[in-house]
């Protein structure tokens, strides 16, 4: 009987170490796949490639676009909605399993996160008021003037390391539509963002206009990833390819980016 008990405590050691050992850790996609949600940071507040609309539901070009990505995985999205310059920081520690917002690809952002594919090409644009008397016929005018920019973002890194822009004179905020409203009421001269949104949020506030567009930081758009996760990047990027080939991002961008 005790040789018995013997053998059979040994045979369910082996089949815990077995399953321990056969059974392997998860994939952050095999997670992904069994919650059937995968979390998605954005700033929605830069239409329009992400904002909030009249009913108070998220949406898009970088919104539609990650639903059709989920949807091709099988799973859903559950919007993390940040300040733009904690996304990044939101993916490395894992609050997030990746984000979608405007990005561009940078070497500096490149050492802690991954980037899928680019799925979209910008330009930069300075915005002012209809009311600003002043001169900006090259991107180097600016210096002179009060900037505000959207914080992380790579116009900020233009206006800091590029054009050196004085700390007096840079003006950095949490959400562009801040910017936008205090370029309206005089606090600022100017604003620099992505061309697209630029034009959006003029219209949207009124009495701001474009007086230059170009690329400056700007450049191809890019989904931010876990650093090293070349099994979600994988998913995603064939997901973005079979999406391009298809015509659904041109669809898109006529869908946001037009008249």
């Amino acid at each position: 009987m005790k040789k018995f008990t013997w053998l059979l405590c040994l045979v369910v050691l082996a089949s815990l170490l077995l399953a321990a050992c056969g059974g392997g850790a998860q994939s952050h996609l095999e997670k992904i796949k069994q919650a059937g949600v995968i979390k998605v940071g954005t700033s929605a507040d830069y239409p329009p490639f992400e904002y909030v609309d009249e009913s108070g539901n998220k949406t898009g070009f970088d919104i539609e676009l990650m639903e059709e990505i989920a949807k091709r995985m099988g799973v859903k999205v559950e919007w993390v909605d940040m300040p733009f310059d904690s996304l990044i920081a939101g993916v490395q520690e894992g609050k997030i399993d990746c984000s979608i917002s405007a990005f561009n690809y940078t070497e500096e952002r490149d050492k802690v996160v991954d980037f899928s594919e680019p799925y979209f090409t910008a330009e930069d644009a300075f915005l002012v008021a209809d009311t600003f008397t002043g001169n900006i016929t090259k991107p180097e005018d600016v210096a002179q003037y009060k900037v505000g920019v959207q914080s992380g973002t790579t116009q900020d890194d233009w206006l800091t390391n590029v054009l050196q822009l004085s700390e007096q004179n840079l003006f950095r905020y949490d959400r562009a539509d801040q910017a936008a409203l205090d370029l309206k009421s005089g606090r600022i001269d100017v604003m620099m963002a992505d061309a697209i949104p630029a034009k959006a949020l003029a219209q949207k506030i009124g009495g701001l206009k474009i007086v230059y567009t170009g690329v400056l930081s700007s450049g191809p758009m890019n989904i931010v990833l876990p650093e090293g996760d070349t099994e979600l990047a994988k998913a995603i990027n064939d997901i973005l390819k079979q999406l391009q080939q298809e015509g659904f991002i041109d669809q898109l961008a006529q869908k946001y980016f037009t008249e």
